[in-house]
């Protein structure tokens, strides 16, 4: 069992795993989608770094946590859930139990769609590999921008779910066996349980379940209870939440939204997560 978990591989994410591992405390990072950094192509306000493109500077953040001893993986997160004392966090269908969690997910992109909280956990997931067995010979649609959405919609046809991609293009690696629309999905329909999708098209596809795979899932989905000022997450100068052993750092946290920022709130999230761990005992 990991020590601490740290969800989201940008800057922040990796920053903490270097910081835990300082202190000697486990720490294991779940990468999930693309970092917004990746997409970078020039960095100029990093100290000591100028003229850096951003995958460039992501692969050394990367490789330096590997060095450290840092456990990392490419596996999407659903949500995280308190357990008494501990955390249990549903890594791509996995359950992981950690004392302590650094949310380093990034910011929230796009409005949540009409029908997504209301019937979220019934028809509507953001992970295939963590939900898709449930659905299993069900209808479903698949629609998003993370870099990963095609892979998720395989994987789900994989599973028997007769499978929709929905998405302005269609993506290259999409299986034979995964039907694509091109369109958005505008609304998501049912009422006790997901019934079907309505398209920018007028068109509406049947379906039991619902895949919204983007880039970084918004906070208040992951951990229930989290406390968010203006659609970010609130902390003290710990970098500590409401919720006791749970930390945040990066962009989530809100502006600026820099790499600078990031590393260092990362840094204070994994030296502060390495006290809570040693004030546990």
């Amino acid at each position: 069992m990991p020590e601490c978990v740290i969800i989201g591989g940008g800057p922040a994410g990796f920053s903490a795993a270097v910081a835990l591992r300082s202190r000697n405390k486990q720490a294991a990072v779940y990468t999930g989608g693309q970092s917004a950094l990746a997409k970078a192509a020039r960095i100029d306000n990093f100290a000591g770094a100028p003229a850096t493109g951003g995958q460039a500077l992501l692969d050394a953040f990367r490789s330096h946590a590997i060095r450290s001893g840092a456990d990392v993986a490419d596996a999407r997160i659903a949500n995280i859930l308190p357990s008494g004392g501990t955390f249990l966090i549903n890594a791509g269908g996995d359950i992981i139990e950690a004392s302590c969690v650094i949310l380093a997910v990034g910011a929230a992109k796009g409005a949540v769609l009409p029908g997504e909280d209301e019937l979220l956990g019934r028809g509507v997931s953001y992970c295939a590999t963590c939900d898709g067995m449930l659905f299993r010979g069900k209808r479903c649609v698949v629609t998003g921008p993370a870099a990963d959405a095609a892979a998720e919609a395989n994987f789900l046809a994989s599973l028997g779910a007769s499978v929709t991609f929905v998405s302005p293009r269609q993506p290259s690696v999409l299986d034979s066996a995964v039907h694509y629309l091109s369109g958005a999905v505008k609304s998501i329909i049912g009422g006790g349980y997901v019934t079907g999708v309505s398209l920018s098209t007028g068109e509406m596809i049947p379906c039991e379940g619902v895949f919204l795979l983007r880039d970084a899932i918004a906070p208040e989905k992951l951990v229930p209870g989290l406390t968010l000022s203006k659609g970010y997450i609130e902390v003290d100068r710990q970098m500590a939440t409401n919720i006791p052993g749970i930390y945040a750092a990066g962009d989530c946290t809100g502006a600026p939204l820099q790499v600078a920022k990031a590393v260092g709130e990362g840094h204070i999230a994994g030296l502060s997560a390495a006290a809570y761990l040693d004030s546990l005992g």
